[in-house]
């Protein structure tokens, strides 16, 4: 199982859209076996780039922290597991996935700044 994740120093970046580059972790069972870095810094916003760029990386799992939800349907239309409000170092996230122990949670951000049903801001300001 290949799981992408925007990288933000080493930590899962909270903002889809506005990463710059994406680690691509290939699972053997819930363990990283092989990462790879790749760029997106020309891709920002370009939602449809986004998605073709995990699909062009055989990615089947894109982990991160918020999403719109035009990125997020770009996503989910080429056939990718989308998995939001994670937080944390991009390796330990992709093996909490692995194990079972990741669920998306809905964190779908707007340009309203609200609908995350948190009190804090998960950096989906735009």
């Amino acid at each position: 199982m290949k799981i992408a994740v925007p990288n933000e120093n080493g930590q899962v970046n909270q903002h889809f859209g506005r990463s710059k580059e994406f680690v691509i972790l290939d699972m053997e069972g819930d363990k990283v076996k092989e990462t790879k870095t790749v760029s997106a810094a020309q891709l920002a916003h370009n939602h449809e780039g986004l998605a073709g760029l995990m699909k062009d990386n055989n990615v089947e799992v894109v982990i991160l922290g918020g999403i719109g939800p035009y990125a997020l349907q770009a996503l989910e239309q080429v056939g990718l597991k989308v998995i939001t409000g994670a937080s944390g170092e991009i390796k330990s996230v992709a093996e909490a996935y692995a194990r079972g122990e990741l669920v998306s949670r809905k964190v779908v951000c707007n340009h309203h700044g609200h609908g995350h049903g948190h009190d804090h801001d998960h950096g989906c300001s735009h």
